[in-house]
């Protein structure tokens, strides 16, 4: 006589189902390789509020920001108009007026050039030098090298980590930033942007400044002083306005 077979599994013993791991969340800001960030497990642990690090469009009401990509934000590419509209608002949003008149005191009490004059029409000079400078280098850096090279030339907040990190990765997105794929590239919008905008520059500065010399002096000033620093600036911003001022980083 035969023996009855042994149970399977499925004859009257109910398996305990073997539970699915959950789906790691996206990356904060993630888009690509837009920005890399440490340990994804502590941040699932650890999410960050709604709230955090939240990039304003003008910071403290006057320094525009409006090239800025919150923390957690993931934007779909920008289109032609969009890019444009950044040139445009980086420019003439009253902040960006606002901004270069208060930027334009340095050149200004230090006399950096001495054939703009003194008093309110010296001031006027290089208000409006100031103005060209920074519109010029906006649409070239926002708007035109960004739609010829197909780059995103938005700046997209890392928001965590060691400072130090954040401040090297902002720092260095002068030369890298993600294209309209989301790939990190060359950074041709802001090198090739402000090194145009600087020879622009060479048709109303006075032509002791428009040497080779002179023009890279200004371009390199836009770029590894005015816009490396002011990443790390916006990136840091959103900490500074809440645990320093105590306020939320928006207002």
């Amino acid at each position: 006589m035969a023996l009855p077979s042994a149970p399977t599994p499925s004859s009257g013993v109910q398996q305990p189902q073997q539970q699915q791991p959950a789906p790691s969340p996206d990356v904060p800001g993630d888009k690509g390789d837009r920005v890399h960030y440490g340990d994804r497990q502590q941040r699932a642990d650890q999410p960050p509020p709604p709230s955090y690090g939240q990039q304003p469009k003008r910071i403290m009401g006057w320094i525009p920001n409006y090239r800025a990509v919150s923390v957690g934000a993931i934007p779909p590419p920008p289109t032609l108009k969009e890019k444009f509209i950044v040139g445009t608002e980086n420019t003439f949003d009253y902040s960006a007026i606002i901004f270069n008149a208060v930027d334009v005191e340095i050149p200004y009490v230090s006399k950096s050039y001495p054939e703009f004059g003194n008093g309110m029409s010296g001031y006027w000079q290089y208000f409006w030098h100031g103005f060209a400078d920074k519109g010029i280098g906006n649409y070239m850096t926002d708007f035109v090298v960004p739609t010829l090279t197909h780059q995103d030339a938005r700046y997209y907040a890392m928001g965590r980590g060691h400072w130090y990190v954040r401040a090297l990765y902002s720092y260095t997105r002068v030369l890298i930033t993600p294209n309209d794929a989301g790939r990190n590239t060359f950074n041709y919008s802001e090198i090739v942007g402000k090194g145009a905008a600087a020879g622009i520059g060479n048709l109303y500065y006075p032509s002791r400044y428009t040497s080779w010399t002179k023009t890279g002096q200004r371009w390199l000033v836009q770029v590894a002083i005015r816009d490396g620093g002011f990443n790390v600036f916006r990136e840091f911003w959103p900490d500074i306005a809440t645990h320093v001022l105590h306020q939320h980083p928006q207002q």
